[in-house]
């Protein structure tokens, strides 16, 4: 999920663009997006839309951002989305554990009421000082829990916090570290200023090097950028293969760590290698 484009479910007529853009992932937004005014209409149109859309064929992975768990269309969102070809929900301001647990009982619920075979899987957003604080706990939370997703906008504006380099890093790397505990993934919030590809290259360039595994985009200029900061090149996939090879040889020989062109090589560089050919058997399935 190098990138994973926002589709406002306000706007069907972005819909099969959005399908045929080269995102990853679609995150159909029923949140902030939508005005109040237009949540019910936003919710039928997304789910009008899945219905009829072949999306195995698509290749693409979808999500839905659903309004807040304190929300008075929450429990319709889940209703509505909680369908086949949903991959993840994307589940904003989330504080607790307790909120987690009480998002997958109703998930549960709206599954088996709409005879939903594949346990659909939880994006928890971190936009809050709590959530921040609470991240690892957050994420460990449920097997649902996928991964986590960072929204900078949220937890920088209201507090004052300037978005430089030096804030967004210290962030970033909470957020990877506490899904990190967890093994689940972490995946960057949006770059808001469309016209400033250079501040969007840098915030993606800095998350791809602390682990997350692509960036949020708002708009499908931004989808060339984040699928290419957040491909992994062929040579560190084939640097990876050799030391796979490399660590199976000295098994054999009864060796442990093990020297690897000039560098030493031991069990946490080793997984880090079998990682990396994991996703690229993966990006290739």
């Amino acid at each position: 999920m190098r990138s994973k484009l926002f589709v406002p479910g306000a706007r069907p007529e972005l819909f099969d663009k959005a399908m045929a853009s080269a995102a990853d992932a679609l995150s159909f937004d029923l949140e902030d997006s939508v005005p109040e005014s237009g949540k019910q209409a936003a919710r039928e149109q997304v789910a009008d839309f899945l219905a009829r859309t072949d999306i195995t064929a698509s290749g693409k992975l979808v999500i839905v951002r659903t309004n807040g768990t304190d929300s008075p269309h929450f429990s319709a969102d889940l209703a509505a989305m909680a369908v086949s070809g949903v991959w993840l929900l994307n589940i904003p301001k989330i504080e607790s554990v307790a909120q987690v647990r009480d998002v997958v009982a109703a998930l549960e619920q709206a599954e088996a009421a709409n005879g939903v075979s594949r346990p659909i899987g939880l994006l928890i957003n971190i936009e809050t000082p709590r959530g921040l604080r609470l991240a690892a706990e957050l994420a460990g939370a449920h097997p649902r829990v996928a991964g986590l997703q960072l929204g900078l906008g949220d937890l920088f504006a209201p507090n004052g916090i300037a978005r430089d380099p030096a804030n967004v890093h210290a962030t970033l790397l909470t957020v990877k570290m506490a899904a990190a505990e967890a093994g689940v993934f972490a995946c960057d919030g949006a770059w808001p200023d469309v016209a400033n590809a250079d501040g969007f290259r840098t915030e993606a360039e800095m998350a791809q090097k602390l682990g997350f595994i692509g960036k949020s985009c708002i708009h499908p200029r931004q989808v060339a950028l984040a699928n290419e900061i957040f491909s992994v090149p062929e040579a560190v996939v084939d640097e990876a293969r050799r030391i796979v090879a490399a660590a199976q040889q000295a098994s054999d020989q009864g060796r442990g760590a093990f020297l690897f062109e000039g560098r030493m090589i031991d069990l946490p560089f080793l997984r880090r290698a079998e990682a990396i050919l994991a996703g690229a058997s993966q990006a290739q399935a």
